[in-house]
């Protein structure tokens, strides 16, 4: 899956495009308002090459001291507690994203890892569609609340990623022009395991028939850990329904990086609810000279 440092990131905005200068992908984006919080989001994220799926939330609150997640039924799913120094300092925007467990016998894997596999299916049993209540309790007593819904809405995911060098472009998940008509969540789950998701009633929307709001473009530079070039990832989210599903990435962007620098792309696509499916391609070579290893 990305990186987790993405949650720490600097963005450098200009009227066309993002340069993210942390490495990773996928961030959430909250509700805004939600009542007394001023953003609140529930989703779930899925990594259709690597073939893992996760719980994300987000929540943002003035001056806490603590915080809690409760599920639609009722159960307390996260706490979150300041103490010493960070009391005193209290608590505002607080992210967290769960383990992501494998939902495929990944033949690349860790064998360990397969004997914590979550398939979709699984997953969605674990989950409870509907409304999440956030609260948060501040000095005094004051007390904050606030409600985000949770849906099965998992857009299929994106095909055929590529970089020519300058550009980015994918095609579009699903739809009657696809090269596979229904959409699929790649090792998640396949289009016909799908539709006996959706005959079953598990998945009450087809991942084909989710609307894109937007998909989220991402280029790392795939170095090894610490090498700071690896920090220097660009991101933009644009459209769902753009006319050409390609970005041209910034020619400053792509000289600030060394000659045959190795790099990954990704591309998600984001649905109406902020659940987001991923797909990866690596093997790319920036500015290519000699060549990439």
């Amino acid at each position: 899956m990305k990186s987790k440092s993405a949650r720490h990131r600097i963005a450098l905005v200009t009227a066309s495009t993002a340069l993210i200068v942390m490495a990773g992908s996928g961030a959430v984006t909250a509700t805004e308002p939600c009542e007394d919080f001023g953003e609140c989001k529930a989703l779930i994220e899925i990594n259709s090459s690597d073939g893992d799926i996760g719980f994300h939330f987000l929540m943002d609150g003035d001056d806490l001291n603590s915080a809690r997640i409760h599920d639609p039924d009722g159960k307390k799913i996260f706490e979150d507690q300041a103490k010493g120094p960070l009391k005193e300092q209290k608590l505002t925007e607080t992210f967290a994203e769960s383990a992501e467990p494998l939902c495929w016998m990944n033949p690349d894997a860790d064998p360990e890892d397969w004997e914590d596999i979550v398939t979709l299916d699984e997953f969605l049993d674990r989950w409870a569609e509907g409304t999440y209540t956030f609260t948060g309790s501040g000095d005094g007593g004051e007390k904050s609340a606030g409600e985000t819904e949770l849906m099965f809405e998992l857009p299929a995911a994106p095909l055929d990623p590529d970089f020519d060098g300058s550009t980015i472009s994918w095609e579009r998940p699903g739809g009657s022009m696809s090269p596979e008509p229904r959409g699929g969540l790649g090792n998640c789950a396949t289009a016909a395991e799908l539709d006996i998701l959706v005959g079953d009633g598990v998945l009450l929307v087809h991942p084909a028939d989710v609307t894109v709001d937007a998909y989220e473009v991402v280029l790392e530079p795939d170095v090894d850990d610490g090498d700071p070039i690896g920090a220097l990832v660009f991101r933009i989210r644009v459209p769902g329904d753009i006319a050409t599903t390609e970005v041209t990435v910034p020619a400053e962007y792509l000289a600030s990086l060394p000659d045959d620098t190795p790099a990954k792309i990704e591309v998600g696509a984001i649905g109406g609810e902020d659940n987001a499916t991923f797909t990866e391609e690596d093997g790319f070579c920036i500015n290519k000279d000699e060549g990439c290893d």
